[in-house]
């Protein structure tokens, strides 16, 4: 039988370990997304769209009281993203070099803008 850091589950996207990558491998890369989009969130006029960041955390804070958060889940080697009432999880895709929602493959910084332009009321790209 297969160690679990190499057992592997069937998605509908691939095959991913259970153990889907070291956890120093994760953690570079999530810390990279959430860089990313911090210094993105970085260019907005803090009346409009501020943030806070804590350790795998930012929080997408919106005048009205409206929040967003993106994350990381170490456990699952996931980012989780949540606007409003809506959350999605996202896998790394090694071939793509991109984040992927786990259940209809959409990519995490796309999506992100998405929901922030849908807030904002503009289009915004990240």
């Amino acid at each position: 039988m297969p160690s679990d850091s190499t057992r592997k589950a069937s998605t509908r996207w691939g095959s991913v370990s259970l153990h889907a990558m070291e956890t120093e491998a994760f953690e570079r890369l999530a810390d990279r997304c959430l860089g990313r989009v911090a210094d993105w969130l970085e260019e907005f006029d803090p009346d409009e769209l501020d943030y806070a960041t804590m350790d795998g955390v930012i929080q997408l804070e919106f005048p009205d009281g409206t929040r967003f958060v993106l994350n990381r889940q170490a456990g699952s080697s996931q980012m989780w993203f949540a606007a409003g009432a809506r959350a999605w999880h996202y896998d790394w895709r090694e071939e793509t070099g991109t984040w992927h929602d786990d259940r209809d493959g959409h990519e995490l910084f796309e999506n992100v803008a998405r929901a922030v332009s849908e807030k904002l009321g503009r289009t915004v790209s990240l």
